[in-house]
């Protein structure tokens, strides 16, 4: 390794053409790689929606979902599966597994439910499928309103002009329109005019299916002409539909408008979206698979000032959230992080070294090394997202170490009085084989994280190799450019040089000396009671268990995204109407912080939801987690008649809903499920450690069914079929067909007019059937007869599910939510019952343990490199004993609090300190082994090791150390992300540093290797 080192010192042109080559290529690949939030990963959900309009949720879950799910089950690649059954709607969610095959499971998903179409009930509704991949916000939503045109109109108007617009937009794959209310042409029943006139709501469904007909008759066709055919068997306005004729006896004509209101309405009035307190359509930007989530929503921004200069008089338009927002603001901290990093590593070394000379060499090493990693990262197929970028915010840590030790063993030299070139050859021949044997470790290191399954893998594989590539590139660094530097920069500052320089490197050797005699003092003392010092070092390593135990887990610390959502749940009678006066107080309260930007709610049959788009995080002074709090309690003592839970949007991709669901699943009846779930709930809100939970099933929906006298029914001969098609023609609000109005297609949705079902028993007016002319009302031959229900019915993987889903309580963490649960169900739960996890909770379940092998792993590779390099199985342990003392040194904090947690973040951390602290093992131990060879005893060749290495261990060590130091006081977007890493890092290092200078010379004193020039 001398040779090679040497051979670039000779030839400095060769030096820098070979790192010219790492900067031209460095750069070049910089502009070719994609900017994204994460790394790519496909978090892919399919989820299947299917109308029976009318249907009760048992109906729903018996005759829907069930063959639907049954058959879907049967597709490979889901991870879990989960439906809810409500009034007319199944929803039938399923999660893939992490980075499968999207495409393949939806051809397949539809294959299967094309097989079981036969089996659902007569008026069932196409299923809907929607293929969702990444995150399930919206990358940007884009709300209009008016004080002029209807809900939809505004819809129409988006459909037609503002939606192809976007989605014409390269990289967007969906422009979906949210809160949409298509026009419809809606024939408003009135039983007493139908009975009046002996019809029922069965012969206006027929009429108007026969009578509004879309015919495609082809053309004639002459020996040389041809003409294009079409018939007027369609209806095309409000009027023609009054005109309709329903009943033609005795010369009497009896139309359409005579039985019903006919207007041009809405396809439904279950549901409304509000954007800012005023009624809305919203369009929500979905980014395709692949595509850079930067360039598509600038390009969107963009081309939306063209649309809203194109809008109709009295339509607004904004962005309401822009998910570009968080990315930018976050990847321009951690750029801001690295030039910080930077320079504070600068300073670090220039306060060691004391001369500018020493400081241009890591000036030159630290930036080439991480552009050269740009060309790493794109040959790896890999982009420039938040972890990446905490890679290379890590990696300059890294690489000054190189440039560090080149440096200072360099100046070590030229004081022994070497000549420059002779200084050079012989620094770089002695630290080449340490370099290289550090170089492997750090990788080592982080391959078994790169090759990690599940979600830590394939979020942090880019950031692992990203780091191996930066260590790598800057060991080419520090074996070819830094020696060459040295031996034409540095030069030996003599006892008669007075200059500037001269003082101050003079300076800074006094006061490291007194450091350097401090510390020999301490340890020669620390050797001479090697069991106290050893017992000592045995303490720390059984520690670790107990700081582990004891620590706080999750899986990923919460951060700032910038929005705050809130989900009400209202009494299951609540009227839309009722539920919009609510919205209105609930705005009221969001709109109220100064820190908050817009605000936006979607009404729906299934879900109530609101949230709080906050301004950029320079323009406010309260965090979302602040304002968390603030609304939740508002919203709690401000709404009455609602429960409202604040939450925050899951830190990590792949999930979705409230971050504490906990599912319970059996074959046994939604009552007794309800019962269980209900005692599960309430012993884990005794605990006081939830501030929200709820649990999903609730068997409070009021019902009442229509009990029908079959022999009555017989007598006036009606059959069921026509009884159950009459009420659903009359009251399911299910569409007919379809008209054209300018050129587009629309339903028409014959249903009773509200005022005639205020109450049920009103429907017993409503004629069934005629005898001879005489209208026969359905109380003939029913009664009504009132019911409870559940709202939905839940299925997790097809079993009967109630999820107890909520908010943990500030301070609580995932992993104590977990443990409560589970303690709670374990003694609860009877024998047929199991739990299953969703959402976020089901991914820290799932990653939990998984670091345990990878910290493994990490050692046995660490161990084997080191083995193979050193040729001994002794010397690596004696350099693994620093990685217990670094690793208790960072769960201390941990187990103390100070905002941290046992997390992917903090867990990579510490996966990071084995390689760091590494390093220190090896410069120590190089060292000492050559003392033994050239004669020295043990005791005086550890001595003499780390009294050689101690100023480049300490200086690593402060460069790494206050490196991270711009991670720790990071504010703003993605803030508790790098906060977690760098102070691990920065307390593990430094505990581990000081507890290895003590302890490993012990450790070396006991179990060290004999060396003699005969054993090398």
């Amino acid at each position: 390794m001398k040779n090679f080192t040497a051979l670039f010192i000779k030839r400095p042109v060769l030096a820098f053409v070979v790192s010219a080559a790492i900067l031209v290529i460095g750069l070049k690949a910089m502009g070719g790689l994609a900017v994204l939030e994460y790394p790519k990963t496909e978090n892919a959900t399919i989820t299947i929606s299917t109308t029976y309009p009318g249907a009760d949720p048992n109906t729903m879950a018996g005759f829907v979902t069930t063959p639907i799910e049954h058959a879907v089950a049967q597709v490979n690649g889901i991870d879990y599966m989960t439906s809810t059954s409500q009034t007319s709607v199944s929803t039938i969610t399923v999660n893939l597994v992490l980075n499968y095959n999207a495409d393949k499971a939806l051809t397949e998903i539809q294959a299967q439910i094309q097989s079981v179409l036969n089996q659902l009930p007569s008026g069932t509704q196409q299923p809907q499928l929607k293929l969702q991949i990444g995150q399930q916000l919206d990358a940007m939503y884009i709300g209009f309103k008016s004080d002029v045109l209807s809900p939809n109109q505004v819809t129409d108007y988006l459909t037609r002009v503002v939606q192809p617009e976007l989605q014409s937009v390269q990289g967007v794959q969906v422009a979906e329109i949210l809160g949409a209310q298509n026009f419809a042409m809606r024939i408003w029943l009135e039983p007493n005019k139908l009975a009046a006139y002996g019809l029922t709501a069965s012969q206006v469904y027929t009429a108007l299916s026969g009578n509004d007909f879309i015919s495609a008759l082809g053309n004639s066709k002459g020996t040389s002409t041809q003409t294009s055919l079409t018939a007027s068997t369609s209806l095309h306005s409000a009027a023609e539909f009054r005109n309709l004729v329903l009943l033609q006896s005795g010369g009497a004509i009896v139309r359409l408008g005579d039985v019903a209101k006919v207007e041009l309405g809405s396809a439904t009035y279950d549901g409304q979206v509000a954007f800012d307190g005023k009624p809305g359509v919203y369009i929500g930007i979905q980014v395709a698979p692949g595509a850079n989530l930067l360039t598509v929503v600038n390009a969107v921004t963009k081309k939306f000032p063209q649309i809203q200069s194109a809008l109709p008089s009295g339509l607004v338009g904004a962005v309401v959230y822009n998910s570009a927002e968080f990315v930018n603001a976050s990847i321009h901290d951690v750029i801001a992080a690295l030039i910080e990093a930077l320079l504070i590593v600068v300073v670090v070394v220039f306060a060691f070294l004391g001369t500018p000379r020493s400081v241009i060499i890591p000036i030159i090493a630290i930036p080439l090394s991480l552009i050269g990693t740009f060309a790493a990262m794109l040959m790896l197929g890999f982009t420039i997202n938040l972890l990446t970028l905490l890679a290379l915010v890590l990696a300059i840590g890294l690489v000054v170490d190189d440039a560090i030790i080149i440096v200072e063993n360099v100046n070590r030299h030229l004081d022994m009085g070497e000549p420059k070139i002779t200084a050079a050859i012989n620094a770089a021949g002695e630290l080449a084989a340490p370099i290289v044997a550090m170089t492997v470790v750090l990788a080592a290191v982080y391959v078994p994280i790169g090759f990690q399954s599940g979600l830590t893998g394939a979020l942090f594989t880019e950031f692992a190799f990203t780091l191996v590539s930066a260590v790598t590139i800057s060991a080419i660094v520090a074996l070819t450019l830094s020696p060459m530097l040295s031996s034409r920069l540095l030069r030996h500052i003599g006892p008669d040089d007075h200059s500037l320089e001269a003082r101050l490197s003079r300076f800074i050797d006094r006061r490291f000396e007194q450091v350097h005699r401090l510390y020999m003092r301490l340890l020669r003392g620390s050797l001479k009671t090697l069991p106290v010092t050893l017992t000592f070092g045995a303490i720390i390593l059984v520690s670790i268990y107990f700081l582990a135990v004891g620590s706080k887990s999750e899986l990923a610390p919460q951060d700032d995204q910038g929005v705050v959502i809130l989900s009400s749940t209202s009494a299951p009678n609540a009227t839309l109407d009722q539920k919009l006066l609510w919205d209105q107080e609930l705005n009221k309260l969001m709109i109220a912080h100064k820190s908050v930007a817009h605000t936006f709610q979607f009404e729906t049959t299934t879900f109530s939801i609101a949230g709080m788009v906050l301004k950029p995080w320079d323009q406010r002074k309260k965090s979302a987690q602040e304002l968390q709090t603030e609304i939740q309690n508002e919203a709690a003592g401000g709404v009455a008649g609602q429960q409202i839970v604040a939450f925050q949007p899951p830190p990590l991709p792949g999930s979705q809903g409230l971050p504490v669901q906990f599912v319970l699943k059996t074959t046994e009846s939604f009552a007794q499920l309800n019962t269980v779930a209900q005692k599960v709930l309430a012993a884990a809100l005794k605990t006081g450690k939830f501030i929200f939970l709820q649990s999903d099933l609730k068997i409070d929906q009021p019902q009442a069914t229509v009990k029908i006298d079959r022999a009555e029914a017989a007598n006036l001969g009606l059959t069921m079929s026509q009884v159950g098609a009459s009420l659903s023609q009359a009251l399911g609000g299910n569409y007919v067909n379809y008209f054209s109005l300018d050129d587009r297609s629309y339903q028409v949705i014959p249903q009773v007019s509200q005022k005639y079902r205020l109450n049920v028993s009103q429907l017993l007016t409503y004629p069934i059937t005629s005898i001879g002319g005489v209208p026969i009302p359905l109380g003939a031959i029913a009664t009504i007869v009132p019911t409870v229900i559940p709202e939905s019915v839940n299925h997790f993987q097809q079993l009967n599910a109630a999820t107890i889903q909520g908010v943990a309580a500030p301070g609580v963490s995932t992993g104590e939510a977990v443990s409560v649960l589970q303690q709670a169900s374990k003694k609860i739960l009877p024998a047929d019952y199991d739990i299953d996890y969703g959402g976020a909770m089901r991914q820290f379940v799932l990653q939990q343990g998984g670091f345990l092998g990878t910290f493994g792993v990490a050692v046995i590779v660490i161990f084997l490199a080191l083995a193979a390099l050193f040729n001994s199985f002794r010397d690596p342990l004696i350099i693994l004993v620093s990685v217990p003392m670094s690793i208790a040194g960072a769960l201390i904090f941990i187990y103390l609090g100070f905002g941290l947690s046992l997390n992917i973040y903090t867990e990579v951390g510490l996966v990071t300190l084995m390689g760091l602290i590494s390093k220190h093992g090896i410069l120590i131990v190089e060292v000492a082994n050559e003392g033994q060879v050239n004669g020295m005893t043990k005791r005086e060749a550890i001595e003499h090791a780390v009294g050689i290495r101690l100023r480049p261990i300490l200086m690593t060590t402060a460069a790494m150390v206050l490196g991270v130091v711009p991670l720790i006081i990071a504010t703003g977007a993605g803030a508790a992300a790098r906060y977690n890493m760098g102070m691990v890092i920065a307390t593990g290092l430094a505990i581990g540093t000081l507890f290895t200078l003590f302890v490993l010379p012990a450790v070396y004193l006991v179990i060290g290797q004999q060396h003699t020039a005969e054993t090398t």
